[in-house]
């Protein structure tokens, strides 16, 4: 009975995912000029990738977040920068140092321009010159930053999907990481660029509760006001500590309920009547009740919730600590984070770990990837 109860609340969230972001799809993604809008730091929307020039619709450059080490480029000229690039890979060898120069420090919606500008005067998509010209890590960089971010996102998660093995902690990092605006361009682009479901792809390499968590994310339903329930938060409080740590076994679908669905101002009062009733940080509670992927995915709820920029730094860290480095991990946060909050991570990871990320990447990684990589982490502060 409670195998049948779970899948039919399965199939429930399968359900309300596909319907509450069709809308969506609509609006955000199959718009004639293939619009994708993004709010910024002063609420409003600007477009992910801009229309034409000759468009009615004036086109924002500005970058898609606040606190971002890349910001809008002043005396911007889109045919200057495409004759600049065309020139860097004309001949023998090429010039990387122009390619890291005018990229790292062009906005999304800039570079769109750019890449318009270079098929006008060149007749040749300039992603695709760009890969023939570039090899390894600073390829996948220089790519990523000329993608749009919702379907960065989506380049990121097929590639953890397809092929042999899941990178599970792709999906965490992407999944947990999204509000719901963002969460819903994702998957139309994800719908866009590769003609499948994201939700059908997540759920044929992933199982159990795992999968029933990043469903759950999936749907883009979470209460995003900021209410307060007092008498709720409590409750919410009492019910994961009565599904973990009082009793024999784990109610995971307790704390999906409850760490998917309320606000996140509701959750952090959740977590301080958390700690009252368990004597325990719920962070604790979670590596004591749960393993693998399942904990994974609910530490980076609840650590996005309460920190965002302090998750990123720990991944990043992560990411270059010890011997070798987990590559992509370190271009994935990099390339997506540098135009949002990229100057507060750095702050957090300062705070954190006692030392600067520009210095952690310039002792880690070496050439042309270490060069943009700094580009994109700004100043050694």
């Amino acid at each position: 009975m409670v195998e049948y109860a779970g899948a039919c609340w399965s199939e429930i969230v399968r359900q309300r995912a596909r319907f509450s972001h069709a809308l969506s799809s609509l609006l955000d993604w199959t718009h004639p000029n293939r619009r994708i809008f993004n709010r910024t730091g002063d609420g409003t929307l600007c477009t992910g990738i801009p229309s034409s020039p000759e468009a009615d619709t004036p086109v924002t450059m500005a970058a898609i977040g606040s606190r971002g080490t890349v910001t809008e480029f002043r005396g911007f000229n889109a045919d200057e920068d495409a004759q600049k690039l065309r020139k860097g890979m004309k001949g023998v060898g090429t010039d990387e140092s122009a390619i890291i120069e005018i990229l790292s420090k062009r906005t999304i919606a800039q570079r769109q321009l750019i890449k318009q500008a270079f098929k006008k005067a060149v007749g040749k998509d300039l992603l695709d010159e760009l890969k023939g010209e570039l090899t390894g890590n600073f390829e996948k960089v220089v790519v990523g930053l000329l993608m749009p971010s919702p379907v960065y996102s989506a380049y990121e998660l097929r590639n953890a999907i397809k092929g042999a093995g899941t990178d599970e902690g792709c999906l965490i990092d992407i999944l947990a990481s999204q509000n719901n605006q963002e969460m819903r361009a994702i998957i139309a682009a994800y719908k866009n660029e590769y003609g499948k479901d994201l939700e059908d792809d997540v759920c044929s390499d992933t199982s159990g509760m795992f999968q029933r968590v990043l469903v759950s994310l999936l749907t883009a339903n979470r209460d995003e006001s900021d209410h307060v329930d007092q008498a709720q938060a409590v409750q919410d409080a009492k019910d994961m500590f009565e599904a973990g740590e009082a009793r024999w076994g784990t109610d995971e679908v307790k704390f999906l309920t409850v760490l998917c669905i309320r606000n996140r101002k509701h959750l952090l009062r959740v977590f301080e009547e958390y700690q009252k009733i368990s004597n325990r940080d719920i962070e604790e509670s979670i590596k004591r009740e749960m393993s693998g992927n399942l904990e994974d995915a609910f530490l980076a709820i609840v650590k996005c919730l309460r920190n965002k920029p302090a998750f990123f730094a720990e991944r990043l860290y992560k990411s270059m600590k010890g011997l070798g480095t987990t590559d992509s991990i370190l271009i994935r946060v990099m390339v997506s984070r540098c135009e949002i909050d990229m100057l507060d991570i750095k702050a957090q990871f300062q705070k954190m770990y006692g030392k600067t990320l520009y210095s952690f990447i310039k002792g880690d990684c070496s050439g042309d990837y270490r060069n943009i990589l700094l580009q994109l982490c700004g100043s050694d502060s």
